[in-house]
């Protein structure tokens, strides 16, 4: 059992750092007027920093008698003589300091190669000086980027930036930011922004580098000129989610810029926005980011991106393209949960009690052991009329997983006298005999699902029979 007296030790290490009998280094620290020198010890400098150790064996002199010195000019003394506090005695006060002040030690720390102080100081302010961050966000930004190792800092601030992006250009100058920061930014898929933001501003960043260029106007720029932008957003382009603008959007503002994308790209979106079943060249295509909109939908099975999928295909816009999944997210109306199986129950009365005589309503079920989604709009109301219910604007779908989009299967109504089967009161969801829930009561859980083709135009699932891991029914409402 061995045990360890570290505040002694530390004690006695701060006690022969203010003495002045057995120094054998000089520190000059700032610049002039506030500059200042301090004695250490070489061993204990040498060991504690990577940094130092490398600054003495460079300055340090062959004759023994001679003092040696080195000089730290961009150290401000006061913050020195913190470091200095934690090298000797482990010991860090940060009692007194403002934030900038944080954030200086934190750099100074980092150029010294202090790294278990680089990581606490990181951590001490994203836990705990979030506001200040934001309130001084240029600053801290700038700070982060000056090193690759503070990678904390730099996430705090590309988060930011990520989730309050017009807050932070309003307060920062876009065109100074490092092309790593700004490439870390645009291939984020929560980036609150529009997409055609993301293109102006990073078309706006790539001409601030070239001002030789940014000074003419388009139709005088030469093909020099576009290759030299081009090779400015090399990184850039490729993380643009073209596919996801409006047609109007590639017409006005990305047309006019054709040269400063790769031909194979450039044809393949001319032919998509042109002809919206014409297959993308590119099998690796981002899709549309997660824009946080207030209130559309509280799901625990689905995302925006099928919502938005939902709803195009409820208003027939681009109804019939195999990519319209690729397009800008389409949002015209809100969900309103009316059940939940994981919350409510999965029993045929429940579903009745919350949802009969609601009309327009949608049905996300999970199943269970796989990644699987099944639905079905219903543009009237459930009720069990003993009688099939007639409509053309229902349908039913199948997504591989609420990331594979591409493989989504929509079925519409083939057989108008047989859409919606809510006949008896044992039967839940019934889309025609279809895509159907029902108990062998109406009390227990339900014990019999299937996917079938038979009154719709299309199967949506290979296996007849399923288990439900949970089910989701929605209304959906008109934005106010």
């Amino acid at each position: 059992m061995s045990t360890q007296f570290f505040s002694k030790l530390s004690q006695n290490l701060i006690e022969l750092l203010k003495d002045d009998e057995y120094y054998d280094i000089a520190i000059e620290v700032g610049e002039d007027p506030n500059v200042k020198i301090f004695h250490a010890h070489t061993n204990i400098l040498c060991y504690r920093s990577p940094y130092l150790r490398r600054t003495i064996a460079t300055n340090k002199k062959n004759n023994d008698n001679v003092l040696t010195h080195i000089r730290l000019p961009k150290i401000s003394p006061e913050i020195f003589q913190i470091i200095l506090m934690y090298i000797y005695g482990g010991i860090l006060s940060l009692n007194g300091q403002n934030v900038s002040e944080n954030l200086e030690l934190l750099a100074v720390a980092d150029q010294l190669q202090l790294q278990e102080l680089v990581d606490y100081l990181q951590k001490y302010l994203i836990e705990n000086k979030s506001m200040w961050i934001k309130q001084h966000f240029e600053l801290t930004h700038r700070t982060s980027f000056q090193s690759s190792n503070l990678l904390e800092l730099q996430q705090c601030c590309t988060d930011i930036m990520a989730n309050t992006p017009e807050q932070v250009f309003s307060s920062l100058d876009f065109t100074s930011l490092p092309e790593k920061s700004l490439v870390s930014l645009i291939k984020r898929d929560d980036l609150q922004m529009k997409e055609i933001e993301v293109w102006e501003n990073v078309l706006k960043w790539g001409l601030a580098k070239n001002q030789t260029i940014v000074s003419k106007p388009l139709d005088k720029w030469t093909d020099d000129d576009f290759k030299t932008i081009k090779n400015t957003l090399q990184h850039c382009i490729p993380l643009i989610r073209f596919y996801s603008l409006s047609p109007k959007d590639f017409l006005c503002k990305i047309y006019p810029y054709k040269k400063l994308l790769d031909q194979q790209l450039f044809e393949s979106l001319l032919s998509s926005y042109m002809n919206p079943d014409s297959e993308p060249s590119d099998n690796n295509i981002l899709l549309p980011r997660n824009i946080k909109i207030d209130e559309i939908i509280d799901t625990k099975i689905v995302n925006l991106n099928i919502i938005s999928i939902i709803f195009r295909w409820i208003n027939n816009v681009d109804y019939n393209s195999k990519y319209s999944y690729l397009r800008e997210l389409y949002l015209p109306y809100k969900f309103k949960l009316i059940l939940r199986g994981s919350r409510d129950g999965f029993t045929p009365t429940k579903f009745h009690e919350l949802c009969d005589n609601k009309s327009n309503t949608i049905t996300f079920i999970k199943v269970k052991g796989t990644d699987e989604i099944l639905g079905g709009y219903n543009p009237l109301t459930w009720t069990p009329s003993g009688s099939y219910h007639q409509t053309m604007h229902s349908f039913i779908f199948s997504f591989k997983s609420k990331c594979n989009l591409k493989n989504a299967i929509l079925s519409n109504v083939k057989d108008i006298d047989h859409t919606i089967n809510n006949r008896v009161l044992n039967h839940g969801i019934f889309f025609g005999d279809d895509l159907m829930t029902w108990g062998s009561n109406i009390y227990n859980d339900y014990d019999h699902l299937y996917s079938k083709k038979l009154y719709y135009e299309k199967k949506i699932r290979d296996d007849d029979k399923f288990t439900i891991e949970d089910y989701e029914v929605f209304q959906i409402i008109t934005k106010n």
